[in-house]
């Protein structure tokens, strides 16, 4: 008690001037609470203090939304990336521009196609594919989201065209409507194609369509001299389909041909109607192409793309002499010996039809027409009697003024080339064809 009641005394006295100090927060405090009320009361801080929480709130809203919406389009969503450099690129857009109706692509781009004729007329095709962007179509009651887009910062070096993708999104439960669609595209590409003769020039590193394809030329169109056509025709097709029994004995799967002969005497269109006749493409290459190594040349011969002819056209003009090509070509940088690597080296292709053509066969060094790279050489020359009439009965179809015509050209050196063109000048006139056979050779 006597504790108690001195504490209590203790808290009546005065305080002292330093005990005022160290009390003075305490005496301060009611002032500093209502200036905390005064601020919190305020209603613009009131109000700061709810949008920060109203902002902060739709911040972590559209966050988890956004996280949401990424999983359930992982769960849910497939997607197909088709690059330019891919075959089904053009195939989907031809295949798309067929299938979608026009209503459901908002976004379009032109092809034109250009094609000059024999006659010198121009026939123009102007076809619509969709263009870059995000289209929505509908196909086999499955809806798909395409987005064509295009990369501007980076170009195929090879074509010098801009970088493209094609992405293709639908369910995950609709996945294979993926295959489905590019199996028809492709076979829409073909069916495109029957008949026809497509012709591949290298670009770059690869192998690239050039200009349409051309109607299949008949082998009954190209008229040679006898035995010619059928001794190669046969040829070929013993190859084909025999590998087998190269493999068995050891032999290299691959057949070299050589046509030489004067210009105009059809050894190019022989290798045309031959490839019809096969079924076949044809991939065309100039050795005198500016930039062309030795490795870019044993890599497009060893990737020539599926039932093709490999046709590299006037080989004298690119190689005459070892002495004088053993370096670099005329304007290519191939080496002689690397022309004979990429033929038959260690890391030459398999399964390989190729033709050499010249108008020059004397110029050619022997150790490139050697057997092993050239299996079989024919001579191509000027019309033989057997051609000339032959020729005639295929426009006139008239026995007796097609043994006039022969008469008339015996002994003279006419390329078929030359009677072709003849022909065609009096067209569904037999008798002026046979009247004016001197003109033949005063054009010589």
């Amino acid at each position: 008690m006597a504790l108690l009641e001195s504490l209590q005394q203790q808290q009546q006295q005065p305080p002292t001037s330093s005990s005022s100090v160290e009390s003075l927060p305490t005496a301060q405090t009611p002032e500093k609470q209502g200036l905390w009320s005064t601020v919190t009361s305020n209603p613009l801080f009131s109000a700061g203090f709810g949008l920060m929480g109203v902002g902060a709130g739709l911040t972590l809203l559209r966050k988890g939304s956004m996280l949401g919406a990424s999983a359930l389009r992982r769960r849910l969503l497939v997607t197909l990336e088709i690059p330019s450099k891919d075959k089904s690129y053009l195939w989907f857009l031809q295949w798309m521009s067929h299938q979608a109706p026009k209503r459901q692509v908002q976004h379009l781009a032109v092809e034109t196609s250009y094609r000059q004729h024999d006659n010198g007329s121009v026939s123009t095709k102007f076809g619509l594919v969709p263009g870059p962007g995000t289209h929505f179509f509908k196909w086999r009651n499955i809806w798909m989201q395409v987005q064509r887009q295009r990369d501007g910062k980076m170009m195929d070096l090879s074509t010098g065209s801009p970088w493209e993708t094609i992405t293709i999104t639908t369910l995950s439960r609709d996945r294979h409507v993926f295959k489905e669609l590019l199996h028809e595209a492709q076979e829409m590409a073909l069916k495109k194609q029957e008949g026809k003769t497509v012709l591949y020039t290298s670009y770059g590193p690869e192998w690239r369509p050039f200009g349409m394809p051309r109607k299949r030329r008949m082998l009954e169109s190209v008229i040679l001299d006898k035995g010619i056509k059928q001794r190669i025709v046969k040829d070929v097709k013993a190859f084909i389909g025999n590998g087998k029994w190269y493999n068995e004995r050891g032999i290299p799967y691959r057949r070299g041909y050589l046509l030489y002969g004067p210009p105009g005497s059809g050894k190019s269109s022989f290798i045309q109607a031959l490839a019809g006749q096969l079924e076949y493409n044809i991939c065309i290459l100039n050795l005198s192409e500016r930039g062309l190594t030795d490795d870019r040349l044993n890599h497009l011969l060893s990737n020539v793309p599926e039932r093709s002819i490999m046709l590299l056209e006037d080989i004298d003009a690119a190689f005459t002499k070892r002495s004088q090509s053993d370096n670099q070509g005329y304007q290519s940088m191939i080496t002689f010996s690397g022309l004979l690597n990429a033929l038959d080296g260690v890391a030459s292709a398999e399964e390989r039809i190729i033709f050499l053509t010249t108008n020059h066969v004397e110029k050619l060094d022997p150790a490139l027409i050697r057997p092993g790279r050239i299996d079989m050489k024919e001579y191509l020359g000027n019309a033989t009697d057997y051609q000339i009439k032959q020729m005639f009965l295929r426009f006139y179809e008239d026995e007796s003024l097609a043994d006039q015509f022969v008469e008339k050209l015996r002994g003279k050196d006419i390329s078929t080339a030359s009677l072709q063109g003849h022909f065609v000048y009096y067209k569904d006139k037999p008798k002026e064809a046979v009247d004016q056979a001197d003109s033949l050779w005063n054009q010589l």
